[in-house]
């Protein structure tokens, strides 16, 4: 089950993101919390019935911090592990600048959104990020864990999602799903008929209902 770090001060203080390594919010912290009790809800079954569940985040604050919550509420025998593979795209010498301020060549109707490159010093293409990502989670479902929690960032999540249905990178293209902080997608493998299922994307209904509790 992929989850998305939680609103992080980079996005409300207007900062470009990617690997600056930005913190939780206020109002992220309390995503952070329900996020940690959907998460150990719908686990509850599994962990009582001695299932095997890892945690792996990116290794960046904000998506590690909700990690850690999330392991410590599953209990004894859950730990964290840390995997930069999972960061979001570098954005390179534009990271923790005020956004905008750096000169960055936008994709036009003829380049390859795969490997197109906007032109700043150090950031990375669609493809590199498609390519750490996939690798990344060909190792932790390797591992054949019976539920794999990832926590990481919304244009990483793309490929998660793409490396879990089993596409190459080549195929990913312009492809991009949506997926709000906070949020928690439910990627499941059949186990009788080998069907990987979509069956959730970018789910926020915990979110609203702690909003409306909290209300």
């Amino acid at each position: 089950m992929p989850t998305l770090h939680p609103e992080a001060t980079h996005v409300v203080d207007g900062l470009v993101g990617g690997w600056y390594d930005a913190d939780l919010t206020e109002r992220g912290e309390q995503q952070a919390r329900a996020v940690v009790a959907e998460m150990a809800a719908r686990l509850a079954p599994a962990r009582a019935a001695g299932a095997r569940v890892d945690v792996v985040s990116s290794d960046l604050v904000r998506c590690r911090r909700a990690a850690e919550l999330v392991a410590a509420a599953l209990g004894v025998g859950v730990d964290v592990r840390l995997d930069p593979r999972l960061r979001e795209q570098s954005y390179g010498a534009a990271e923790g600048r005020p956004v905008g301020s750096c000169a960055w060549r936008p994709p036009t109707a003829d380049d390859d959104p795969l490997h197109h490159h906007d032109g700043v010093a150090g950031s990375e293409t669609r493809w590199q990020v498609a390519v750490r990502v996939h690798d990344s989670l060909r190792e932790h479902l390797g591992a054949a864990p019976e539920h794999l929690v990832l926590v990481t960032h919304g244009g990483a999540a793309t490929y998660v999602v793409t490396a879990f249905l089993g596409l190459a990178p080549e195929a990913v293209g312009p492809v991009r799903f949506v997926t709000p902080p906070g949020s928690i997608s439910t990627l499941r493998l059949d186990p009788t008929t080998g069907d990987r299922r979509v069956e959730a994307l970018g789910d926020v209904g915990h979110l609203e209902r702690s909003s409306a509790l909290q209300g």
